[in-house]
């Protein structure tokens, strides 16, 4: 079985930077011109997962909550470390989690359309 997980933005520029620019992941294909759709899948390579964000001339009604999450988690401590430093040179600050699980192990961001990203190093998930 595989994940896509998809979501319709309004500037996926943004959307590129945030994901593959800081996140660190890779675009594994792109798509133009699908009916009034324009897209990119952003992922891992060899992984069973996937996020797609497309566009169009139809504008998102997100409502993003705070318990709306993309939970990462990295290998490594040091990987963890490394991708806070990326944010923090993009000036991206971190957000507040709404459960306090993720304030001890983990850094919350918030992505261009307003979704919550939590990157954490936490063992044994």
């Amino acid at each position: 079985m595989k994940l896509r997980v998809a979501r319709h933005t309004t500037n996926l520029d943004a959307i590129r930077k945030f994901y593959q620019g800081i996140l660190g992941l890779e675009i594994i294909g792109t798509f133009e011109s699908h009916g009034s759709y324009s897209g990119l899948f952003l992922g891992l390579k060899d992984q069973s997962w996937h996020l797609e964000f497309t566009v169009s001339d139809k504008v998102p009604d997100h409502k993003p909550d705070e318990d709306d999450l993309l939970v990462f988690y990295t290998d490594t401590e040091a990987q963890y470390h490394k991708l806070v430093q990326r944010f923090a040179a993009e000036g991206i600050e971190p957000v507040n989690p709404k459960n306090s699980y993720w304030n001890e192990n983990a850094t919350t961001y918030q992505d261009p359309d307003g979704f919550r990203v939590v990157i954490s190093y936490k063992k044994g998930r």
